[in-house]
C-alpha cells in the first residue's frame, strides 16, 4: 500500500514539474543593431623608446549612438593602448547609457588599422557585456563594432569616428 501511494505521489510530482517547467520560458537572445559617432575627449600618450613610432596611450572618447529600434544612448570609453607605426591594439570599457538612467557595460579588445601615413582609418571592435543597470540587469552577450574615423583636425585630441556595431544578448527571465 505505501508502495503504491509512494509511485501515485510520485507520478503526481513529475506532473507538476512538468507543468512548472512549461511555463518558465528560457531567455532567447535579443539584438540591438545601432549606429555611433564617436569623438575623443582626452589623449595622453608617451612614447616607449624602443623602436621608432611605438606608443602607449590612455584616452576617454564620448559617442552617441541611434538604435534601430529608434533609442538615443551615450556613451563613455577608457581606453588604454598600445600603438607602432599607427596600428593600435587595445583595451576599452564602455558605459552605455539609455534616457532611462538604464546601462550597459562592456569590456572590448580593438585592432585600430592606419592609413600609409599613420592616421587611425578604421577599427573592429569585438565587445563582451559584462554588466547591466535597470531594465539591463542580468545581462550577458557579445556582439560586435566597425568605426570608420576621420583625418584629425586641428585642435582635436584625436580622430572622430562614425561606424555601426551589434549587441546580441540575453535577459534573465522575470
Amino acid at each position: 500500500m505505501a508502495t503504491k501511494r509512494f509511485v501515485y505521489s510520485f507520478i503526481i510530482l513529475l506532473v507538476a514539474c512538468t507543468c512548472l517547467m512549461g511555463i518558465v520560458t528560457p531567455a532567447s537572445a535579443e539584438t540591438l543593431n545601432y549606429k555611433i559617432y564617436t569623438y575623443v575627449t582626452k589623449a595622453e600618450s608617451a612614447p616607449v623608446g624602443d623602436v621608432g613610432e611605438h606608443y602607449l596611450a590612455f584616452t576617454t572618447r564620448r559617442a552617441f549612438l541611434v538604435f534601430e529600434n529608434g533609442e538615443i544612448a551615450t556613451q563613455r570609453s577608457v581606453i588604454t593602448s598600445e600603438e607602432i607605426k599607427g596600428n593600435r591594439t587595445s583595451l576599452q570599457y564602455t558605459t552605455i547609457t539609455f534616457s532611462d538612467g538604464s546601462t550597459i557595460i562592456l569590456r572590448f579588445q580593438n585592432t585600430v588599422t592606419a592609413t600609409p601615413s599613420g592616421a587611425p582609418a578604421s577599427a573592429i571592435m569585438i565587445p563582451q557585456i559584462i554588466k547591466g543597470t535597470g531594465r539591463f540587469e542580468g545581462i550577458k552577450g557579445t556582439g560586435s563594432t566597425k568605426v570608420k574615423y576621420f583625418p584629425v583636425e586641428e585642435g582635436e585630441g584625436g580622430p572622430k569616428g562614425y561606424g555601426e556595431g551589434t549587441l546580441t544578448f540575453t535577459l534573465p527571465s522575470k
